[in-house]
Parts: structure tokens; C-alpha cells; sequence
């Protein structure tokens, strides 16, 4: 049966997938149409199936993990903590940083994100005239993440 195969670690992927945060709201998705309907589309992003090679530590451990065993086809949906993600939220990670370290001349607005001279995407959380305060923590820490997952094809 053609079917049959089942992903098992080292298998190269293709997968669709939305991801989600508790409350419905969607942050990501490989689908076109998934991010017209949630007004989220970028011109500039293509919208393909993510490839990777499962449990081999090239994805979070949720997905690398929530993969094997499914089928070519399957569709599932992967509730995944924090720990199994993009790990708990750190307050330590949040730092005042002089601009001048920074390399600006300007206070950065809040909200806003920079690159800092050591090349890290950073929130700006808030800015005076002489000091921002960052979070260098990933945007996705600290949050369970549910991800409506579609494994599109297993790669030979």
C-alpha cells in the first residue's frame, strides 16, 4: 500500500501548517489562503510547506516530535508547551542597553524592533534619551503554541 509509510527519524518532510496561540489567534501559517482569510498576507512571503528532517533538531522539539508516526496525508493538531518550543518567557533577557552601545543616535520607538550591533532582532519595549530597554527574548517564548499540522509528503 502506497500510503503505509509512516515518518520515522532522518525522513526528509514536507509539511503545511497554522500556527496558533490559545486564544485563536493565528501568528503563522504555510498557507496562502489561511493568511488572506486572517489578514496577515505578505506580499513578499512565499507560502510553501516547511521542509525539514524529522527529529533531527532542525524545528522545535514539539513539531520535531509531534511528526513521527503520521501518515503521508495526515492531519493533526500539536499542542505545544513552552519547554517544547521556544522555551519560558526570561525577564533577565530584558535589558537597558545606552544607545550609544547600540550604535543610534536616536531613542528607538517602543514596540518597534532593531538589530543590535551583535546583529540580534530585538524588541524595543520602551526609550529615553539616552538608554532603550530591549527584550531579547524570541517573540514566541513563554506561550503555548497549537499547531493545525498537514504532513503533505515524506521525501525518499
Amino acid at each position: 500500500m502506497e500510503n503505509s509509510r509512516i515518518v520515522k527519524k532522518g525522513d526528509y518532510l514536507l509539511i503545511d501548517y497554522t500556527g496558533k496561540f490559545e486564544d485563536g489567534t493565528v501568528f503563522d501559517t504555510t498557507l496562502k489562503e489561511k493568511a488572506l482569510e486572517e489578514g496577515m498576507y505578505e506580499e513578499e512571503k512565499e507560502y510553501r510547506p516547511l521542509f525539514f528532517r524529522a527529529d533531527t533538531r532542525q524545528v522545535i522539539k514539539g513539531i520535531d516530535t509531534g511528526v513521527l508516526g503520521m501518515k503521508e496525508g495526515e492531519e493533526k493538531t500539536l499542542i505545544i508547551p513552552p519547554e517544547d518550543a521556544y522555551g519560558e518567557y526570561k525577564n533577565y533577557l530584558v535589558q537597558e542597553i545606552p544607545l550609544a552601545r547600540l550604535e543610534l543616535q536616536t531613542p528607538p520607538e517602543p514596540g518597534t524592533k532593531i538589530i543590535t550591533p551583535a546583529g540580534s532582532e530585538v524588541k524595543v519595549l520602551n526609550s529615553t534619551e539616552t538608554s532603550a530597554t530591549l527584550d531579547f527574548n524570541h517573540e514566541l517564548a513563554g506561550k503555548i503554541l497549537i499547531l493545525e499540522i498537514k504532513l503533505v509528503s515524506i521525501i525518499n
